[in-house]
């Protein structure tokens, strides 16, 4: 099956959906290439980008079941390759 590499960009607001974030990225971990996340204090959120290996369809499952989080914002960007 063809795989697209994508970042998906995450605003987690409430920290509280962690827990649950997590969890499911570790459900498709075998997809994920590496992943960055930056606390911004001054604002009470943090910042997260996870870049991923992965057919259409496993991105976009990822992507819609981090949204369906409350206090998490979830977008994925793909690459043209």
């Amino acid at each position: 099956m063809e795989t697209r590499i994508a970042v998906i960009a995450i605003i987690v607001e409430d920290r509280e959906s962690s827990a649950a974030m997590n969890e499911v990225l570790h459900q498709y971990g075998e997809y994920i290439i590496g992943r960055m996340g930056i606390p911004y204090k001054q604002k009470g959120i943090s910042l997260i980008s996870v870049a991923i290996d992965a057919p259409n369809e496993i991105i976009s499952a990822l992507t819609g079941k981090l949204g369906n989080i409350p206090g998490l914002t979830a977008k994925a960007a793909y690459s043209k390759a």
